[in-house]
């Protein structure tokens, strides 16, 4: 099984961190201040730089992200103070992600699908010792398409090369806060685990798809009952 942990809202909350990345990103580029996009709930950051740069009235903002996109990982590192004095993991997080691994490595694979670009979700997270049971080779981030639905392909691929096996249908199993997530594992044939840690509750996060959804990480019991207890065979 390959259980795919989405970031924000779901294991951690970083309290903007990510917001002031991309202040610092935009200001650097452009020496302006960045403007307000919508809502960044369970969007990647390939679609949010896009959107980022259209508002900012940037000509062929297509051709800017994979510079923006850079330069978000150039600075990611340097956000780990500021991680560590502002941001939490979740109640029952850590909790989760190592009851899971002492399943068996084999049997479970736990890595990421995040709309984060890699350097800022291993910022976000490594802080706050959420990573090291992690296989972030495995997981699909944010740069690789505007669309989530999209990510779960990649990890997918990703996890099979890695451990010679198919992770195909119900066998990946993505946990995350926002409807974005829940529609992303059922474009995919994938099961989906709703946490109403977010902006979205329980009832949202059903309507969107979730086959499970529980209202927090808090009960490390009915967490891997929901998330181990779809593993084939």
């Amino acid at each position: 099984m390959l259980v795919l942990w989405d970031v924000d809202y779901t294991l951690a909350d970083t309290y903007g961190v990510g917001r002031r990345l991309y202040q610092r990103a935009f200001a650097e580029m452009f020496g302006a201040e960045l403007p307000s996009a919508r809502s960044m709930a369970g969007r990647t950051d390939r679609a949010i730089v896009l959107e980022v740069l259209i508002l900012a009235g940037v000509p062929e903002p297509r051709e800017h992200v994979a510079a923006f996109e850079a330069l978000l990982a150039r600075h990611a590192p340097a956000m780990a103070d500021d991680v560590r004095a502002t941001s939490r993991a979740l109640p029952g997080a850590a909790a989760a992600i190592a009851a899971l691994a002492e399943i068996s490595c084999r049997q479970i694979v736990q890595s990421l699908l995040t709309g984060n670009i890699r350097a800022m979700a291993e910022v976000k997270l490594g802080p706050l010792g959420l990573a090291a049971l992690l296989d972030l080779e495995a997981g699909a981030y944010g740069t690789e398409s505007e669309i989530r639905s999209d990510l779960v392909g990649v990890a997918r691929k990703h996890a099979a090369v890695r451990y010679g096996a198919d992770f195909g249908g119900r066998a990946t199993v993505l946990v995350g806060d926002t409807p974005l997530d829940m529609e992303a594992a059922v474009v995919s044939g994938a099961r989906a685990v709703g946490v109403a840690t977010g902006s979205f509750t329980v009832r949202q996060l059903t309507d969107a798809g979730a086959d499970t959804a529980l209202p927090d990480l808090a009960d490390t019991g009915e967490v891997v009952a929901a998330i181990a207890g779809a593993q084939p065979g």
